[in-house]
C-alpha cells in the first residue's frame, strides 16, 4: 500500500512539473496574442488541469507560477510604474486565486461526478482570474484604467470600460478554450492512465 502512495506522489509531482513548464512556455507564448490591451492566458488550461489531476496545493502553485510569469514578462509593466505593491497583490492574487478556486470546485465535485467537476473548474478559474484583476483595478488602478480608456476614446462609464473593452474579450475566450480543453485533456489522461 505503501508503495502505491509513493508512486502516486512522484507522479503527482512529475506532473506538476511538466505543468509548470507548460505554464511558463503559454504565458510567454500568450505575451504576443492580445485580445485588447492585454494578453490572453492560456495558462489556465494547464491550471485546471492540475487541479484535476494533482489537487488543490498544485493548482494553486500553477497559479502562483502563472501569477510570477505576467511580472516577468512585462505584461504588468504599467502597472508595476503606478503602484509595486498593488501589481503585487493583484497579479500574484489572482493567479493563485483562479488555481485555488479551480482546485476546490473540482475537490468538491469530482467525488460524485468527475466530468462535470472538471466543466465546473474550467468555468470557475477564469472567473477567479477575472474577478481579482478587476478587484485590483478597482482598488489599485482606476487613475490609470481612466488614463487607458481615454486613450481608446472610450466615452461610457469606467465600470463599463473595465467590463467589456479590459476584460470582456480576454475573459469569454479563457472561458471558452477552458472549457473545451480543459475537459478533454484530463479525459484523455485519465483514459492513458488506465491503458497502462
Amino acid at each position: 500500500m505503501q508503495a502505491t502512495s509513493k508512486r502516486m506522489s512522484t507522479e503527482t509531482m512529475v506532473l506538476g512539473g511538466l505543468l509548470t513548464a507548460l505554464v511558463v512556455v503559454l504565458q510567454f507564448m500568450g505575451t504576443f496574442i492580445h485580445l485588447g490591451p492585454f494578453s490572453i492566458s492560456l495558462v489556465l488550461i494547464p491550471i485546471v488541469i492540475g487541479a484535476a489531476a494533482c489537487g488543490v496545493g498544485v493548482s494553486t502553485w500553477l497559479g502562483l507560477v502563472f501569477g510570477m510569469v505576467v511580472l516577468l514578462n512585462g505584461d504588468a509593466a504599467a502597472f508595476l510604474a503606478v503602484d509595486a505593491l498593488g501589481t503585487l497583490f493583484t497579479v500574484l492574487g489572482k493567479g493563485m486565486a483562479c488555481g485555488l478556486a479551480a482546485g476546490l470546485t473540482y475537490r468538491a465535485l469530482a467525488g460524485a461526478k468527475p466530468q462535470l467537476a472538471v466543466l465546473a473548474a474550467a468555468i470557475v478559474c477564469p472567473v477567479a482570474n477575472t474577478g481579482v484583476f478587476l478587484l485590483g483595478c478597482k482598488l489599485f488602478f482606476m487613475d490609470i484604467v481612466a488614463a487607458m480608456a481615454q486613450s481608446f476614446g472610450f466615452t461610457g462609464s469606467l465600470g463599463h470600460y473595465m467590463l467589456f473593452v479590459m476584460a470582456g474579450g480576454n475573459f469569454l475566450f479563457e472561458l471558452t478554450t477552458n472549457i473545451i480543453l480543459a475537459p478533454l485533456v484530463v479525459r484523455l489522461l485519465k483514459i492513458r492512465k488506465l491503458q497502462k
